[in-house]
């Protein structure tokens, strides 16, 4: 199936929800390809252009290995499935929409959104100092990473708002006692925030399993590297999801179909 024809198997897709569409598939199949999923669960979204707020997340039950552009589904901030000829064959993850659907109501800013549940993201969200500015990639995120505690599985739309206020400007949030979340302005941004902060979890888990004193950074040298980060422009985000996207297209690029 080439990718014109995919496009218009879908009724009222337009060129860029397509486009959009490829990004987000390709974002579920390299949080596989670096082994962030956690079975069916957790969930990748991206909101598409226009007042309507509507955003596309994961068809419940589809693998992330998997993930086509064709099986996202197309949603409003109501949970409504907004896709012609969608009827039964789709559904999503309750606690999914709950999550995505917050953010994508009060931060526009952030098309896109990613929620993981690695086992060195849950660690970190349980350990009480949360992360710690003890590796480089940790850096990215020293003063600007916040925090919510957890509440159960995330089915009660009431915690829509605690989400978000606890979020705050941050693009970049630990779930206490659960996993990460984070966001960002395009698909590649939100990988790469993604990515770095999964790598910051797993050094420090691993540092912390070696029982020795750890070293901290004096402050100064903390925000040096902080405004480092910060300092890195869209053309930096766009050359490093050109060179993701390389992983998966000598494998299976049907993500695109």
């Amino acid at each position: 199936m080439n990718v014109a024809s995919s496009q218009a198997s879908l009724h009222g897709v337009s060129e860029e929800e397509w486009h959009i569409r490829c990004d987000l598939a390709a974002l579920y199949r390299l949080v596989a390809h670096y082994r962030m999923t956690d079975f069916i669960y957790t969930h990748l979204s991206a909101r598409i252009p226009g007042p309507e707020h509507h955003f596309l997340i994961n068809k419940y039950g589809v693998h992330f290995h998997e993930m086509r552009a064709s099986d996202l589904v197309k949603i409003d901030l109501d949970g409504n499935i907004v896709e012609e000829g969608a009827g039964k064959s789709k559904r999503v993850n309750a606690a999914g929409f709950t999550i995505h659907s917050a953010i994508h109501m009060a931060r526009e800013d952030l098309m896109c959104v990613a929620h993981t549940h690695t086992a060195a993201g849950i660690a970190v969200s349980a350990q009480k100092q949360g992360l710690l500015p003890i590796s480089q990639q940790s850096m990215k995120f020293y003063n600007n990473i916040a925090y919510h505690g957890y509440e159960g599985i995330a089915l009660d739309l009431d915690e829509r708002e605690r989400l978000v206020a606890d979020l705050g400007n941050y693009s970049a949030m630990i779930l206490r006692n659960h996993g990460l979340l984070v966001g960002g302005k395009s698909v590649g941004e939100a990988f790469l925030t993604l990515y770095t902060l999964e790598r910051a979890c797993q050094a420090q888990v691993a540092a912390m399993s070696g029982g020795a004193e750890l070293i901290i950074p004096p402050t100064d040298v903390c925000e040096h590297a902080a405004a480092q980060f910060a300092s890195q422009t869209e053309e930096h985000v766009a050359f490093a999801w050109e060179a993701a996207l390389r992983l998966i297209e000598t494998d299976k690029p049907d993500y695109r179909s």
